[in-house]
């Protein structure tokens, strides 16, 4: 990766920025943040703002080491750019991560500085809460910049986008049945639940209304007492081997990323599973897992799809946040996931290469719309 210069963002901020190179394949550019007084140590990576400025989520995890957060924040903004493209956005994609222990390292400084460093790309990058942040964390750092969305609807935000996520992932659930089942509905089918975190406690509660058994699993105690005093009937099982285990019709990976291994795809081809659908960013632990799901007769709704109604719901913000207004722009995820696998079975492919092209051809085109050029303005 080539460091193209250095900028100063706040007095004892320091900053790299990075341009294209061989870590950052198809990033337009790549942020190292540092501020030694706070403690903060940040990345925050663009991956294309062919639709618009990048929108992505701020994730604050103890990763091991720099490159580990480095990965992932390249991984999650390209997958951000595929998921505003879907949803209808114009938006790019971009995302952030903050590495520490949010529990123990969060504090206001840290997320001013923070603050400081998103202000300094001008627009080029807005932000919003992912996994470790939280609305109120968001208006900490609203106070050093105006590119912030998912705020608390004391300060005119959307509040959490965990809502509609959730929301929204349940209706590519229900699309999903449709494909496989004739009906969109889960009434009856038993369903996995892999994280009852942020968005999995919401998703369960769609579930449960619907009809579906629900099968739960977390490795926060906390999150499944919660999830159990709002759903007694919930069955919980201790580990995610369990449930892969667990005679699923629908699993539903809603924790971190890379949850579907070639191990995994085999025990839920093993155990008759139909349908893998969940709120989890960068499912896929490498390429080709797609096709082994489709070979062994596993509909995949792809996670960057039908996880969506997060970003619509604070995208939503940007231009005053009306919830209902999200909420219908969100329930065409069943529309769109209908589509994709309508396209997938014409093409003869997976559904998660039918979503890629239908992404970049939007991000293809409607940035070929730059060479148009506009009449300058009149003088008065």
């Amino acid at each position: 990766m080539t460091d193209v210069h250095t900028t100063h963002p706040a007095p004892g901020v320091l900053g790299r920025v990075f341009g294209t190179g061989q870590e950052g394949e198809g990033h337009e550019q790549v942020v190292l943040c540092h501020d030694r007084s706070s403690g903060l140590k940040a990345i925050i990576a663009i991956h294309s703002t062919a639709l618009g400025p990048a929108l992505g989520g701020t994730r604050f995890f103890p990763y091991g080491t720099e490159e580990e957060a480095l990965q992932d924040a390249l991984n999650l903004s390209r997958g951000m750019s595929y998921k505003n493209a879907l949803a209808g956005l114009d938006l790019g994609g971009g995302k952030a991560v903050i590495i520490g222990d949010p529990d123990r390292d969060k504090n206001e400084a840290m997320l001013r500085a923070y603050g400081r460093f998103v202000e300094s790309l001008r627009g080029r990058y807005v932000t919003a809460c992912d996994v470790g942040t939280y609305v109120q964390d968001m208006d900490v750092v609203a106070r050093e910049t105006s590119f912030v969305t998912g705020r608390s609807p004391e300060h005119g935000g959307a509040g959490d986008s965990s809502v509609l996520t959730a929301f929204g992932v349940f209706q590519g659930m229900r699309a999903s049945a449709r494909a496989r089942w004739g009906q969109p509905t889960l009434s009856g089918k038993r369903v996995g639940v892999a994280g009852v975190g942020k968005v999995g406690h919401y998703l369960v509660g769609h579930l449960v209304e619907d009809g579906a058994t629900v099968v739960v699993t977390d490795v926060s105690e906390a999150a499944v007492n919660r999830v159990r005093a709002a759903h007694p009937r919930v069955e919980v099982v201790a580990d995610t081997a369990a449930l892969l285990n667990a005679s699923l019709d629908v699993y539903a990976p809603c924790a971190l990323g890379g949850a579907l291994t070639d191990d995994t795809v085999g025990a839920l081809g093993a155990a008759g599973t139909s349908i893998v659908c969940g709120a989890a960013n960068n499912q896929l632990a490498h390429p080709g897992v797609e096709k082994d799901l489709a070979d062994r007769g596993i509909l995949y709704a792809p996670d960057y799809l039908v996880n969506s109604g997060g970003v619509i719901q604070v995208a939503d913000e940007i231009e005053g946040f009306d919830f209902d207004r999200a909420k219908k722009k969100a329930s065409r995820i069943f529309d769109t996931t209908l589509e994709i696998f309508t396209r997938a079975a014409a093409d003869g492919v997976p559904p998660a290469v039918a979503a890629d092209r239908l992404a970049e051809k939007r991000m293809r085109e409607i940035s070929a719309l730059r060479s148009v050029l506009l009449p300058a303005a009149r003088r008065g």
